[in-house]
């Protein structure tokens, strides 16, 4: 018997099991392939998908299932990617490797083939970083490019050999061009006058390869010439007058000529196909692979499939933890109609490893034992599942099911021989990491040992740690799963009111025997009902009434679930609504401060034209005193009107009332919070950072409130009156930064109680570093409200203007 590798798991990746092909195909793997197939673009993806293998590694499953994900998602933002005009020109590619001559059009069907990998591997690989997987098959592709340029240079694309494939091609075929027109030249002024009397009809033709006229056969012996043919009367003769002999002959030598030219060409194109051969066919497969990628990606729109969460032992894929390593949530058997099919929830591996079905015939039971199976088989095939996205599924390595569908098209019809046959050898072949499918296990034969055979084989498979299911009619099987650890009973439902079954599936609870209900439903005479109740059990009568009990209260439980869902569905919708309006609310203000950033940018520019043209009447010494006082009100009243008070940012509302010493105010004129140290009357003083300042109380708003104990005010210069101005310029240029960075900031400082609207910082450009220093200061200065390099005349990049804020 199989057991477990030393130290491997329920999952173990070392241990791999080959998929046998009587199991695939007891579970229908098949048709899903030929409905793959179905969606390739041409034959070479078409044989892929025929071909298509579940894999038995976990990595390769989700490297096949994220290649699916992604071709999806390329669908969505590129609908038109695809290998369209691609051909299987692997055999062509075969023929030209062994010397044969390719014709025009196979010639053709190669270079669209390659024309069309060159096309998809430059739409995916732009997009390598969305698809990485799709971008490293891509890039396989082989361009070929000088193989595609010289096919395209020497035929078109009605499968012609163009003059322009050769000189002597196109000497040769000018010249044919002459001689043809002189031969039919010639004909013409026979035919409408020499031999007018003696033709049948005034036409010319070929027979043979040659030009000839229709000539009536009695007048065989006046015209000179060869025959070539007679109609199948015998009224007619084709014949080549003798006076065009010559013109033929050289019409034909010339035709010659052309064939053995553009046979030449063709066979050069071939031995370059050759020569390329392998970068061809490599190409040509890389395709097939994209193909089926993009099949899957199809059958997933189909399917209204998702990419199901991969689960490996020790690493729960997600959170929150799974309750089992297969738990298929809303599955839907794929070869069904999705409209009508009634989705299942079944999950294996947990508390359980063994779920035992039990149910009515025609409930289910057959179609969610095939729906776990072959969901499996298709997430190992990196296909996506028509199931939630929350399900989860691991790699088995093995799929074994042992399944007599009486409902297939097949009609099975195996015996209990043919049964203990096919379950003998799974038990053969199964063991950890398998999945093991079972359909009226012990059915078939005498009841008492039938039982007794089902509960020796799930006792068997339970040893093995695998994954099992089976069906059942047999009620000791029932009684068997809820008094064995490790087994779990399950039940596909009946309405007794409409007598037909509901198809869903319910863990956790055996089913329920139905015969009484449907039996007086039916119109059975209730004294026959009667007397059947009094001779069942009375403990069977009660267990079927609690099982109704607890199906009714898990129903309720369910709807409360479901309830929950729907509102915290509602809720995280409206948190995101909420979010977005927040950020609206943010790019609408981030755009106001860049408007008027700009506008104070166009009224600084507007001041410094004004300034030169003031330095400009002064190099003249032609201004007068007036006209000085003048300019220099009118600069005082440009610079009022360039520097407005910077835009206050959005901040969260303040809480209620006035405030009181200790609170943390917004200071409007600096754009910044601070510590209100004291209040009188319509006076206040704020610490801002190492700065105290006197301002107007009533234009303080209140941020957040003092704490209860005292705060201790460090002692700092009270300002009272603006100071004198240090200059409108700081020159650091051979500074070390060290020395810089105090001088800076003691400057900015006098510049701000000078009541100064901006400084320019000079620091020269040289290696960058000062100025990166003095910018990084700058922007951090809680005094300088914005800062920028200089106009080009100021210096450019070797200065920096700071606006700073304004005492008021």
């Amino acid at each position: 018997m199989p057991s477990s590798p030393q130290g491997c798991g329920l999952f173990c990746e070392s241990r791999i099991i080959i998929m046998d092909t009587k199991y695939l195909e007891t579970l229908e793997y098949p048709k899903i392939l030929q409905h793959l197939a179905r969606l390739t673009s041409f034959s070479a993806g078409r044989e892929l998908a025929l071909a298509l293998e579940p894999a038995t590694e976990a990595g390769e499953v989700r490297q096949r299932q994220q290649e699916t994900s992604e071709a999806r998602a390329l669908h969505d933002i590129k609908p038109d990617a695809g290998v369209g005009g691609a051909r299987d020109v692997r055999p062509l590619v075969r023929r030209a490797f062994v010397g044969a001559t390719l014709l025009p059009g196979d010639l053709l069907e190669v270079r669209e083939t390659l024309i069309a990998g060159r096309t998809l591997k430059r739409t995916v690989t732009r997009l390598g970083v969305q698809f990485p997987l799709l971008a490293s098959r891509a890039q396989w592709i082989e361009e070929c490019t000088d193989l595609v340029n010289e096919i395209g240079r020497c035929i078109n694309d009605r499968s012609e050999v163009v003059d322009a494939a050769s000189p002597a091609l196109a000497r040769i075929r000018q010249e044919l061009a002459g001689a043809r027109d002189r031969l039919m030249d010639r004909l013409q002024r026979l035919v409408s006058a020499d031999l007018a009397p003696y033709l049948q009809e005034a036409l010319i033709t070929q027979r043979s390869g040659r030009y000839v006229i229709p000539i009536k056969a009695e007048a065989k012996g006046r015209v000179q010439g060869i025959v070539h043919d007679q109609s199948a009367s015998g009224a007619t003769l084709f014949v080549e007058p003798l006076a065009t002999v010559e013109l033929n002959n050289r019409w034909r030598e010339l035709e010659l000529e052309e064939q053995h030219e553009v046979e030449r060409i063709l066979a050069a194109l071939s031995a370059q196909v050759a020569e390329n051969g392998a970068l061809v066919q490599r190409t040509v497969e890389v395709l097939a692979e994209l193909d089926l990628a993009f099949a899957k990606a199809r059958y997933s729109y189909e399917l209204r499939a998702v990419q199901p969460r991969l689960w490996e032992e020790g690493k729960p894929a997600g959170e929150p933890t799974p309750r089992a390593p297969l738990t298929l949530l809303r599955a839907r058997h794929p070869l069904l109609n999705p409209e009508t099919v009634v989705p299942i929830d079944v999950w294996l591996g947990g508390d359980f490893r063994v779920l035992v079905v039990t149910g009515p015939n025609t409930g289910g039971k057959t179609v969610a034992l095939k729906t776990m199976g072959l969901l499996a088989l298709m997430h190992q095939a990196g296909l996506h599942l028509p199931v939630d996205a929350d399900s989860i599924l691991p790699v088995f390595h093995g799929v074994y099911a042992d399944i007599g569908d009486e409902q297939s098209i097949e009609q099975s019809l195996s015996t209990f021989s043919s049964h203990m046959t096919t379950i003998i050898d799974i038990l053969h072949r199964a063991g950890p990491g398998s999945l093991v499918l079972l359909d009226e296990l012990g059915a078939g034969t005498d009841p008492v040992e039938g039982s007794a055979l089902a509960q020796a084989v799930i006792r068997t498979l339970l040893a093995r740690d695998l994954l099992a299911a089976a069906t059942t009619h047999y009620s000791e099987l029932k009684l068997f799963a809820y008094a064995t650890p490790g087994v779990s009973n399950a039940s596909v439902e009946f309405d007794v009111e409409t007598l037909s079954p509901t198809y869903e599936l319910t863990i956790g609870l055996p089913g329920r025997s139905n015969a009484l209900a449907i039996a007086k439903r039916l119109g059975l005479p209730q004294a026959i009902i009667d007397e059947a109740t009094a001779l069942v059990a009375p403990e069977d009568l009660q267990a079927d009434a609690l099982l109704a009990e607890i199906k009714a209260a898990r129903e309720e439980a369910q709807e409360a679930v479901e309830g929950a869902r729907a509102q915290r569905a509602e809720a995280e919708t409206l948190r995101r609504s909420l979010a977005g309006e927040l950020a609206a609310i943010d790019e609408t203000r981030r755009q106001v401060i860049e408007e008027a950033r700009a506008q104070v940018q166009r009224e600084l520019e507007t001041v410094r034209a004004e300034l030169r043209t003031i330095s400009a009447g002064l190099a003249t010494e032609t201004l007068t005193h007036d006209w000085l006082r003048q300019a220099a009100e009118r600069v005082r009243q440009l610079e009022k009107e360039a520097l407005p008070t910077p835009p206050a940012p959005i901040v969260a509302p303040a809480p209620g009332g006035a405030p009181e010493v200790g609170d943390t105010v917004f200071v409007p004129s600096l754009g910044q919070t601070g510590e209100l140290v004291s209040l009188a009357g319509d006076e206040a003083e704020v610490q801002v950072g190492s700065f105290r300042l006197r301002t107007r109380a009533a234009g303080l708003e209140l941020r957040h409130k003092a704490a209860i104990e005292a705060k201790t005010v460090p002692a700092v210069t009270r300002i009272t009156q603006a100071a004198p101005s240090p200059g409108i310029e700081l020159d650091l240029r051979g500074r070390r930064v060290e020395d810089a960075l105090p001088e800076l900031d003691k400057y900015i400082d006098n510049a701000y109680l000078a009541g100064l609207p901006y400084v320019r910082i000079i620091h020269g450009k040289g290696t960058g570093a000062l100025r990166q220093v003095v910018r990084e200061a700058l922007a951090q200065h809680p005094l300088v409200t914005s800062h920028k390099a200089g106009a080009r005349e100021e210096g450019g990049d070797g200065v920096t203007v700071a606006q700073l804020a304004s005492l008021t």
